[in-house]
């Protein structure tokens, strides 16, 4: 069987698999279209606003040093591995019971409703009380981490915009647009794995596996058995 076979095998597992679930796609969007549904949601109002203090904060501060060029370099060349850690450490959180109390974030419970339902839009978003109460922290920890005001708002601009871009690509691989490059078919291939075929791999959400390959969590889909806690992580429900 050649690679092509495997991707076509693949691909009519997953159709098959989110046909079962769904009842079968709606009808496709256009990006302009799936841009202005993004708007109709918290996340991009709150996010644009952290946004626009950020950046005016980093204009008052002033010219920056050279080196500071190298927090965004560095930020984006991480965000493939913080991501997969926090999909699998955090989203994936199994509640446990300690010294008599559970902890299950609300982070992970929103997670596991997303999971459940993939079709449901506002369950693709971070839920906005983590992102109003992470906000003060992001801030504690730039300004922790750096010498000058400049690369602190250098630091909360970065993460702004690559916390946008983890937000508007997983909104879109849950749209119903069709994904016209290489590449962001790829992304949305493995995003589909991940949701109709098993939950234990596939854990990228805006690379084309790139943490998944360093982490062995990007199989060949053929060799995976279709889980049936996919839509019930962990097995909790029922």
């Amino acid at each position: 069987m050649t690679s092509n076979d495997v991707e076509a095998q693949a691909r009519r597992q997953v159709e098959r698999d989110e046909a079962r679930i769904t009842g079968g796609r709606r009808t496709s969007q256009s990006l302009g279209q799936v841009f202005t549904e993004f708007w109709r949601h918290p996340s991009p109002y709150i996010l644009g606003t952290a946004l626009t203090g950020a950046i005016t904060g980093r204009v008052l501060a002033g010219p920056g040093a050279w080196w500071e060029l190298l927090i965004p370099a560095g930020l984006v060349a991480i965000m493939p591995v913080v991501e997969w850690v926090i999909h699998v450490c955090i989203l994936h959180w199994r509640p446990r019971r300690v010294a008599g109390l559970t902890i299950d974030p609300l982070l992970s419970r929103k997670h596991r409703a997303h999971h459940a339902d993939p079709r449901s839009i506002p369950l693709v978003f971070v839920p906005w009380q983590v992102e109003l109460t992470t906000a003060p922290f992001l801030v504690l920890v730039a300004w922790a981490a750096t010498p000058t005001w400049s690369s602190t708002f250098t630091v909360i601009v970065t993460v702004v915009v690559l916390l946008t871009a983890y937000e508007w690509t997983h909104y879109v691989l849950h749209s119903d647009y069709r994904p016209k490059s290489r590449w962001f078919r790829s992304v949305w291939r493995n995003h589909r794995l991940h949701h109709y075929k098993s939950e234990h791999y596939w854990f990228t959400v805006t690379s084309a596996a790139t943490a998944d390959r360093l982490f062995g969590t990007y199989p060949d889909p053929a060799t995976v058995p279709t889980s049936p806690t996919a839509r019930n992580l962990h097995g909790l429900e029922g």
